[in-house]
């Protein structure tokens, strides 16, 4: 049984009425990507995600690769159900965790030990199951006594290994990751694609939204290539020439 099952899912945003501005401006404002629609009430959509369908089954780990505005972060946002698609059907089965934005849930005033309690709250864990995980979730983030300090002191490397660590400790069974752990932090590189591992080898599914293509062959099988919100391919690594993403604009 697939443990992700997307079929023709489309999710368009209203970004902009025409009629407070023209829409050449409104098109110079907007970021590249997507496709920009005009609906009977001059309201400016952009079409984020244009029929997206695919299959993942347990221990599939899936790359989501595309430039800069392709739809890669939205689409984590509807598997997370942060966003409900306009059109299409969305199957999932198991519990997620996800990296998607690392400030989501945390308070900077906030120790690193007790952002751990509302992270572990917000993905649907109680206290007394966050406090049997508090231990080796401060392991392995390596934070030592600055664990018990505010996190508006931490530098970026620190906030993303705290999350990191939290996200995948509590043993979800979907995890969700927006560019991976790139805080320039080699070594802790190395143990997040070690926790990776083991969470697959436990029938886990992992969804990652990067620019890297070499990150993507060497952590996952599949591949989702987006291109302004469309689905340009999805299958096997080995069936995506990666030369042709340069192509791709």
């Amino acid at each position: 049984m697939a443990v992700i099952e997307l079929k023709n899912v489309d999710l368009a945003y209203p970004i902009y009425s025409v009629r407070a501005q023209s829409l050449r401006n409104a098109i110079a404002n907007f970021a590249v990507g997507g496709k920009l629609l005009k609906s009977g009430k001059d309201v400016v959509h952009v079409k984020a995600l244009d029929k997206v369908s695919f299959k993942l089954n347990e221990g599939d780990r899936m790359g989501i690769i595309g430039h800069n505005g392709a739809g890669k972060t939205t689409l984590l946002k509807v598997l997370a159900g942060v966003y409900e698609p306009d059109k299409g059907a969305i199957k999932i089965s198991g519990r997620i965790s996800s990296m998607i934005d690392i400030s989501l849930g945390l308070d900077t005033e906030l120790t690193g030990r007790e952002n751990i309690i509302n992270m572990g709250r917000m993905r649907g864990y109680t206290t007394k199951q966050i406090l049997q995980k508090m231990d080796s979730i401060i392991e392995f983030s390596d934070l030592g006594q600055f664990i018990d300090i505010p996190i508006k002191t931490y530098s970026a490397g620190m906030t993303t290994r705290l999350v990191f660590a939290v996200a995948t400790s509590l043993e979800p069974d979907i995890l969700l990751m927006d560019e991976w752990i790139g805080a320039g932090d080699a070594s802790f590189f190395d143990k997040a694609l070690n926790r990776i591992n083991n969470i697959l080898e436990n029938s886990r599914v992992m969804v990652l939204a990067t620019h890297s293509f070499h990150l993507v062959k060497e952590t996952c099988n599949k591949v989702l290539v987006l291109d302004r919100g469309s689905q340009v391919y999805f299958g096997d690594i080995a069936g995506w020439d990666f030369d042709k993403m340069c192509a791709i604009s």
